[in-house]
Protein backbone atom coordinates (compact mmCIF):
# COMPACT_ATOMS: atom_id res chain seq x y z
CA UNK A 1 0.00 0.00 0.00
CA UNK A 2 1.02 3.78 -1.17
CA UNK A 3 0.67 5.60 2.45
CA UNK A 4 -0.41 9.52 1.40
CA UNK A 5 -0.61 11.52 4.53
CA UNK A 6 -2.35 14.90 3.93
CA UNK A 7 -3.01 17.77 6.14
CA UNK A 8 -7.01 17.68 5.96
CA UNK A 9 -9.78 16.56 3.16
CA UNK A 10 -9.58 19.25 0.81
CA UNK A 11 -5.44 18.44 0.39
CA UNK A 12 -6.69 14.60 0.46
CA UNK A 13 -9.30 15.40 -2.15
CA UNK A 14 -7.02 17.22 -4.43
CA UNK A 15 -4.24 14.01 -4.32
CA UNK A 16 -7.15 11.49 -5.38
CA UNK A 17 -8.11 13.51 -8.39
CA UNK A 18 -4.20 13.73 -9.14
CA UNK A 19 -4.38 10.23 -9.15
CA UNK A 20 -7.33 10.13 -11.20
CA UNK A 21 -5.73 12.38 -14.05
CA UNK A 22 -3.01 10.31 -14.39
CA UNK A 23 -4.81 6.96 -14.43
CA UNK A 24 -6.89 9.11 -17.38
CA UNK A 25 -3.53 10.06 -18.82
CA UNK A 26 -2.75 6.30 -18.75
CA UNK A 27 -6.01 4.83 -20.39
CA UNK A 28 -8.28 4.52 -17.56
CA UNK A 29 -11.53 4.35 -18.50
CA UNK A 30 -13.98 3.11 -15.73
CA UNK A 31 -14.06 4.36 -12.19
CA UNK A 32 -15.61 2.37 -9.46
CA UNK A 33 -17.34 5.23 -7.51
CA UNK A 34 -18.25 6.29 -3.85
CA UNK A 35 -20.47 8.33 -2.06
CA UNK A 36 -20.61 9.99 0.91
CA UNK A 37 -18.92 13.15 2.78
CA UNK A 38 -15.31 11.86 2.17
CA UNK A 39 -14.59 12.03 -1.49
CA UNK A 40 -16.73 15.12 -2.35
CA UNK A 41 -13.13 16.94 -2.38
CA UNK A 42 -11.97 15.11 -4.82
CA UNK A 43 -15.59 15.57 -6.73
CA UNK A 44 -15.06 19.31 -6.22
CA UNK A 45 -11.70 19.24 -7.97
CA UNK A 46 -12.94 16.85 -10.69
CA UNK A 47 -15.75 19.43 -11.75
CA UNK A 48 -13.34 22.51 -11.52
CA UNK A 49 -11.13 21.14 -13.67
CA UNK A 50 -10.89 21.27 -17.68
CA UNK A 51 -11.38 17.54 -17.89
CA UNK A 52 -14.15 15.85 -19.87
CA UNK A 53 -15.14 12.84 -18.85
CA UNK A 54 -17.86 12.25 -21.64
CA UNK A 55 -16.00 9.01 -22.74
CA UNK A 56 -15.80 7.54 -19.28
CA UNK A 57 -18.01 5.25 -17.38
CA UNK A 58 -18.56 5.25 -13.79
CA UNK A 59 -20.29 2.28 -11.51
CA UNK A 60 -21.17 3.37 -8.20
CA UNK A 61 -20.85 1.28 -5.77
CA UNK A 62 -24.06 1.38 -3.35
CA UNK A 63 -27.49 2.38 -3.09
CA UNK A 64 -29.74 2.57 -0.47
CA UNK A 65 -32.90 -0.18 -0.90
CA UNK A 66 -35.93 1.86 -1.05
CA UNK A 67 -35.18 5.36 -2.75
CA UNK A 68 -35.29 6.33 -6.41
CA UNK A 69 -32.82 8.53 -8.06
CA UNK A 70 -35.30 11.72 -7.51
CA UNK A 71 -35.21 10.79 -3.76
CA UNK A 72 -32.55 13.42 -2.24
CA UNK A 73 -31.26 11.02 -0.06
CA UNK A 74 -30.40 8.48 -2.34
CA UNK A 75 -26.63 7.90 -3.69
CA UNK A 76 -28.09 8.24 -7.46
CA UNK A 77 -29.04 12.01 -6.52
CA UNK A 78 -25.96 12.58 -4.52
CA UNK A 79 -24.01 11.56 -7.71
CA UNK A 80 -26.45 13.73 -10.08
CA UNK A 81 -25.56 16.84 -7.66
CA UNK A 82 -21.84 16.33 -6.73
CA UNK A 83 -20.18 15.15 -10.32
CA UNK A 84 -22.44 13.93 -13.18
CA UNK A 85 -25.30 16.65 -13.48
CA UNK A 86 -21.53 19.25 -14.08
CA UNK A 87 -19.17 16.60 -15.84
CA UNK A 88 -21.66 14.33 -17.54
CA UNK A 89 -19.79 10.69 -18.22
CA UNK A 90 -20.94 8.65 -21.17
CA UNK A 91 -22.31 5.87 -18.82
CA UNK A 92 -23.02 5.72 -15.02
CA UNK A 93 -24.37 2.55 -12.87
CA UNK A 94 -25.79 3.01 -9.70
CA UNK A 95 -28.11 0.03 -8.16
CA UNK A 96 -31.35 0.04 -8.30
CA UNK A 97 -32.58 0.76 -4.86
CA UNK A 98 -36.09 0.55 -5.94
CA UNK A 99 -35.98 -3.32 -7.60
CA UNK A 100 -38.82 -5.33 -7.24
CA UNK A 101 -36.62 -8.32 -7.46
CA UNK A 102 -33.86 -7.47 -5.40
CA UNK A 103 -31.74 -10.91 -6.12
CA UNK A 104 -32.26 -10.37 -9.68
CA UNK A 105 -31.16 -6.21 -9.27
CA UNK A 106 -27.90 -7.86 -7.92
CA UNK A 107 -27.31 -10.44 -10.71
CA UNK A 108 -27.43 -7.13 -12.79
CA UNK A 109 -25.12 -4.97 -11.44
CA UNK A 110 -22.75 -8.28 -10.94
CA UNK A 111 -22.86 -8.45 -15.36
CA UNK A 112 -22.31 -4.51 -15.10
CA UNK A 113 -18.92 -5.08 -13.28
CA UNK A 114 -18.62 -7.65 -15.62
CA UNK A 115 -18.70 -6.06 -18.91
CA UNK A 116 -16.94 -2.52 -17.57
CA UNK A 117 -14.01 -3.50 -15.71
CA UNK A 118 -12.97 -0.77 -13.11
CA UNK A 119 -9.81 0.28 -13.81
CA UNK A 120 -9.85 2.91 -10.46
CA UNK A 121 -12.12 2.23 -7.38
CA UNK A 122 -12.63 4.99 -5.08
CA UNK A 123 -13.50 4.10 -1.43
CA UNK A 124 -14.15 5.78 2.03
CA UNK A 125 -13.98 3.60 5.28
CA UNK A 126 -16.73 3.45 7.74
CA UNK A 127 -15.96 3.41 11.59
CA UNK A 128 -16.25 -0.55 11.75
CA UNK A 129 -14.31 -0.82 8.86
CA UNK A 130 -16.89 -1.51 5.68
CA UNK A 131 -16.07 -0.71 2.63
CA UNK A 132 -18.84 0.07 0.33
CA UNK A 133 -21.38 -1.56 2.72
CA UNK A 134 -19.74 -4.19 3.09
CA UNK A 135 -20.08 -4.52 7.22
CA UNK A 136 -18.20 -6.69 9.12
CA UNK A 137 -18.61 -10.20 8.58
CA UNK A 138 -19.23 -9.91 4.73
CA UNK A 139 -17.45 -12.72 2.91
CA UNK A 140 -14.13 -11.85 1.39
CA UNK A 141 -15.80 -13.27 -1.75
CA UNK A 142 -19.30 -11.85 -1.73
CA UNK A 143 -20.65 -10.04 -5.22
CA UNK A 144 -22.99 -7.83 -5.25
CA UNK A 145 -25.57 -8.44 -2.10
CA UNK A 146 -28.34 -7.13 -0.15
CA UNK A 147 -27.25 -6.07 3.24
CA UNK A 148 -28.99 -5.31 6.80
CA UNK A 149 -27.14 -1.75 7.79
CA UNK A 150 -25.47 -2.28 11.49
CA UNK A 151 -26.97 0.08 14.22
CA UNK A 152 -23.31 1.91 13.76
CA UNK A 153 -24.11 2.61 10.01
CA UNK A 154 -27.39 3.42 10.67
CA UNK A 155 -26.27 6.29 13.00
CA UNK A 156 -23.18 7.26 11.10
CA UNK A 157 -25.93 8.28 8.16
CA UNK A 158 -28.14 9.66 10.78
CA UNK A 159 -26.83 13.33 10.16
CA UNK A 160 -28.41 13.50 6.37
CA UNK A 161 -31.18 12.57 7.32
CA UNK A 162 -34.18 14.46 9.44
CA UNK A 163 -34.87 12.31 12.33
CA UNK A 164 -32.77 8.12 12.64
CA UNK A 165 -35.77 6.43 11.56
CA UNK A 166 -35.90 7.93 8.65
CA UNK A 167 -32.51 6.05 8.03
CA UNK A 168 -32.63 3.09 5.23
CA UNK A 169 -31.57 -0.04 7.03
CA UNK A 170 -30.67 -1.97 3.74
CA UNK A 171 -28.34 -1.69 0.77
CA UNK A 172 -27.65 -2.94 -2.00
CA UNK A 173 -23.79 -3.11 -2.22
CA UNK A 174 -20.78 -4.16 -4.68
CA UNK A 175 -19.86 -7.11 -3.11
CA UNK A 176 -15.82 -7.14 -1.87
CA UNK A 177 -14.69 -9.93 -3.98
CA UNK A 178 -15.85 -7.36 -7.06
CA UNK A 179 -13.69 -4.33 -5.08
CA UNK A 180 -10.74 -6.07 -4.98
CA UNK A 181 -10.79 -7.29 -9.01
CA UNK A 182 -10.51 -3.28 -9.66
CA UNK A 183 -6.82 -2.42 -10.99
CA UNK A 184 -6.14 0.22 -8.91
CA UNK A 185 -8.04 1.33 -5.63
CA UNK A 186 -7.84 4.81 -3.30
CA UNK A 187 -8.99 5.07 -0.44
CA UNK A 188 -9.51 7.93 1.63
CA UNK A 189 -10.21 8.71 5.37
CA UNK A 190 -10.97 12.23 6.95
CA UNK A 191 -11.01 12.74 11.04
CA UNK A 192 -10.36 11.08 14.33
CA UNK A 193 -13.79 8.94 14.08
CA UNK A 194 -11.66 6.48 11.55
CA UNK A 195 -8.73 6.45 13.14
CA UNK A 196 -9.27 2.91 14.39
CA UNK A 197 -10.52 1.40 11.41
CA UNK A 198 -7.59 3.07 9.81
CA UNK A 199 -5.59 1.48 12.18
CA UNK A 200 -6.99 -2.28 11.78
CA UNK A 201 -6.75 -1.60 7.68
CA UNK A 202 -3.10 -0.92 7.85
CA UNK A 203 -1.68 -2.86 10.82
CA UNK A 204 -3.94 -5.69 11.90
CA UNK A 205 -4.78 -8.99 10.61
CA UNK A 206 -6.66 -9.37 7.51
CA UNK A 207 -10.15 -10.43 8.89
CA UNK A 208 -13.35 -10.35 7.46
CA UNK A 209 -13.88 -8.81 10.71
CA UNK A 210 -12.74 -5.60 9.30
CA UNK A 211 -13.49 -5.57 5.88
CA UNK A 212 -10.97 -3.40 4.67
CA UNK A 213 -8.25 -4.70 6.20
CA UNK A 214 -8.32 -7.49 3.00
CA UNK A 215 -6.82 -4.31 0.51
CA UNK A 216 -3.76 -5.45 2.18
CA UNK A 217 -4.06 -8.46 -0.13
CA UNK A 218 -4.27 -6.02 -2.93
CA UNK A 219 -0.98 -5.32 -4.95
CA UNK A 220 -1.77 -1.21 -6.12
CA UNK A 221 -3.68 0.79 -3.22
CA UNK A 222 -3.17 4.20 -2.36
CA UNK A 223 -4.21 5.17 1.31
CA UNK A 224 -4.41 9.43 1.73
CA UNK A 225 -5.38 10.02 5.34
CA UNK A 226 -4.82 13.03 7.27
CA UNK A 227 -3.48 13.73 10.19
CA UNK A 228 -6.50 12.32 12.52
CA UNK A 229 -6.92 9.54 10.88
CA UNK A 230 -3.55 8.53 10.77
CA UNK A 231 -3.15 9.62 14.69
CA UNK A 232 -3.39 5.53 15.85
CA UNK A 233 -0.45 4.52 13.43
Amino acid sequence: MDIIRVKNADEGGQKAFEIIKNGIANGADTFGLATGSTPETMYSYMVSSDMDFSDKVSVNLDEYVGLDGNDEQSYRYFMNQHLFNHKPFKKTYVPDGKAEDLDAECKRYDDVIADNPIDIQVLGIGQNGHIGFNEPGTSFDATTHVVELTESTVNANKRYFDKVEDVPTRALTMGIRSIMQSKKIILMAFGKAKADAVKGMLEGEVTEDLPASVLQNHNDVAVIIDEEAASQL
